[in-house]
C-alpha cells in the first residue's frame, strides 16, 4: 500500500471536455466570420488538430506555428478560401471559453484536496486558452502548480516539460507523485520516462498498448481519487 502526496493531472480530455469545447469553438468561429459550415468540416478538423498536436508532442511543429497551420490544412482539405491566421485568433477566443468538465472531474479533485493531496495541472496547450478556461471553470484555484507547455518551451512527453513541472512542485519524492491523463504518449510515456507512477484515464475502455504500460488504468475520474486516498497496490 502507498500514499501519493502529489497528483499531476492532464487537462484536455482528462479533466476538461476538450472535444466539446473544440466543436463549439469551431462552429462559433465559422458563424462569427459568416463562413458556411458543413458538418464534415467539424470531423475533418478533429482529425487535423489531433494530428498536429501529435506533431507538437514530437517537436515537429512549434506552438506558435500550430495556431495557424491547423487551419491552413483544414481550409486546403475543405476547399475553402479564408484567412487562416485571422480565423485562428478568433477561434482561440472561443476555445478559451470552453470550461466544461468531464463527469467526475470536480468530485475527484475536491476529494483529493480534502484528503490533503497537492495538485498540479500538466498540460500541452496554449497559455491564452488554458489559463482563461481554468479560471472560468469550477476547478479555479484547485491547483498549486500549473505547468503549460507553451510557457515551459517543451511539450509532454519531453523530459524538459516534466523537469520544469517538477521544479515548480518543489522537487518532491518521485515515488509520491502520480501522473494522470488520457494521453498514452504525452502522459503515460512521459511520466514513465521521468520516473513517476502513471494512471491512464481510459473512459472508452480501449485495449492497452504494451508500448505504454501504465501503473494504473481507470475508466472514471473518481477511481483516481479512490486509489490515491485509499492506498494503491503497485
Amino acid at each position: 500500500m502507498k500514499r501519493y502526496t502529489w497528483v499531476m493531472f492532464d487537462a484536455d480530455n482528462t479533466l476538461f471536455d476538450f472535444d466539446r469545447a473544440e466543436s463549439q469553438a469551431l462552429r462559433a468561429t465559422f458563424a462569427h466570420l459568416a463562413i458556411p459550415l458543413q458538418e464534415n468540416y467539424v470531423r475533418l478538423y478533429h482529425r487535423i488538430n489531433a494530428e498536429i498536436w501529435t506533431e507538437f508532442e514530437q517537436k515537429r511543429i512549434s506552438a506558435l506555428d500550430l495556431r495557424v497551420e491547423r487551419f491552413l490544412r483544414l481550409f486546403a482539405e475543405a476547399g475553402l478560401k479564408a484567412d487562416a491566421a485571422a480565423f485562428g485568433k478568433i477561434y482561440l477566443v472561443y476555445l478559451a471559453r470552453g470550461a466544461d468538465l468531464l463527469p467526475g472531474a470536480l468530485e475527484a479533485v475536491q476529494a483529493l484536496l480534502r484528503g490533503g493531496v497537492r495538485l498540479a495541472l500538466a498540460t500541452n496547450g496554449l497559455s491564452d486558452v488554458q489559463r482563461p478556461r481554468l479560471a472560468a471553470s469550477a476547478l479555479a484555484g484547485c491547483f498549486e502548480v500549473i505547468a503549460v507547455s507553451e510557457e515551459i518551451g517543451s511539450p509532454k512527453p519531453e523530459a524538459g516539460f516534466y523537469e520544469a513541472a517538477f521544479e515548480m512542485m518543489g522537487r518532491p519524492v518521485k515515488t509520491q507523485i502520480l501522473m494522470t491523463g488520457d494521453g498514452l504518449r504525452s502522459d503515460i510515456q512521459g511520466g514513465n520516462a521521468f520516473g513517476v507512477d502513471t494512471c491512464w484515464f481510459n473512459p472508452q475502455g480501449k485495449p492497452p498498448d504494451p508500448r505504454y504500460p501504465a501503473t494504473f488504468t481507470v475508466q472514471t475520474l473518481t477511481q483516481v481519487s479512490g486509489l490515491v486516498l485509499n492506498g494503491a497496490n503497485r
